[in-house]
């Protein structure tokens, strides 16, 4: 054999190795599917059980199998938790393409979708679906212990913090102000955001802020810890007017022990969805689902979060404020919850 051929012989061999490892990386990276969830501030509800939802869904190439201790996600997928401004924000960010899918309340999801209440006048997003309910938010009004702030009508002229325009909170605080007869021009509107809110109070700055989270929410429990705090009761006949006009408000109490040295007290409840869109593979939202629901999911769900233990597969159709994604729907009807 000559020397030109032998080098001829190496460089095709080397040619195809070559070739095959592209092939493989191309292979990989096509089956690679990255999905993300719009969640809220860091400091709330929303993003750390939107982590445990993207750890549970995930199973990225070179995991190890489910039934070897694994991650029983969906084969190719990573999923991330992306913060956000919250439910307004995230049904804008899924309606646009801008992400896969995010938290919302439930009454921002129905607005969203039909076009009414706070989203009157503006375009229907009829693509959005829901992938799962997943638990009850509670709207904590938040003051200090001796602020003489005892009702939602005790705020005229005080500075109390809605929350940033887009998101959840915002809305319903207007909602809960002019249930009460007030509005913006009553008092002296802040658009603060969880730690930033509670430091203010703490600080002086405002008077009271207002959260919708599930309890225990990060931002009150450390608060609550440094300072004396108390939890206004939403309740009344108005209240009520809001329970009996909107059907996704409830009454519910936070109870005692959610946080340091504050009473059990009586509010509002909204439903905290996982929405996605129409636009997104029925294929990939029935794995998603099917993989939510994984007994080792459900295992994550109840140590990685306080929260986490009401997030149950018996009530993930319950109270839903758009319908459900095909995919979604599949799976719910192979488990027997809908017909």
């Amino acid at each position: 054999m000559t020397l030109l051929s032998s080098i001829t012989k190496l460089a095709t061999a080397a040619a195809i190795v070559g070739g095959a490892a592209l092939f493989s990386g191309q292979a990989l990276a096509q089956d690679l599917k990255f999905f993300t969830i719009g969640t809220g501030g860091t400091a709330y509800t929303y993003y750390p059980v939107g982590g445990m939802i993207a750890n549970a869904i995930s199973n990225p190439p070179g995991s190890r199998a489910c039934d070897a201790g694994g991650s029983c996600g969906v084969p190719g997928l990573i999923a991330s938790a992306v913060s956000s401004r919250g439910s307004v924000d995230n049904v804008n960010a899924i309606n646009s393409g801008l992400r896969n899918s995010g938290f919302a309340q439930s009454d921002v999801a129905y607005w969203a979708f039909s076009g009414t209440g706070t989203m009157e006048g503006k375009e229907p997003m009829k693509d959005l679906r829901s992938i799962a309910a997943l638990f009850p938010e509670h709207i904590h009004l938040i003051a200090k212990a001796d602020s003489g702030i005892n009702s939602v009508a005790d705020l005229k002229g005080k500075r109390v913090s809605l929350d940033e325009p887009g998101s959840g909170t915002y809305t319903d605080a207007n909602l809960i102000l002019a249930a009460y007869g007030l509005s913006t021009s009553d008092i002296t509107a802040e658009a603060l955001k969880g730690s930033a809110a509670a430091e203010a109070l703490r600080n002086g700055k405002v008077d009271a802020f207002f959260v919708v989270a599930g309890f225990p929410t990060g931002a009150v429990v450390e608060l609550a810890s440094a300072e004396d705090i108390k939890i206004v009761p939403i309740t009344g006949p108005e209240a009520e007017s809001l329970v009996e006009k909107y059907g996704f408000f409830a009454s519910s109490d936070i109870p005692s022990d959610a946080y340091q040295g504050v009473d059990a007290t009586t509010t509002l409840t909204v439903g905290a969805q996982w929405i996605t869109s129409a636009k997104e593979d029925d294929e990939l939202i029935y794995n998603i689902t099917k993989a939510m629901w994984n007994d080792k999911t459900r295992k994550l769900l109840d140590v990685g979060h306080s929260k986490g233990k009401t997030i149950t597969l018996e009530s993930a159709t319950d109270g839903l404020g758009v319908p459900l994604h095909p995919g979604a729907e599949r799976f719910y009807k192979e488990a027997g919850l809908i017909k």
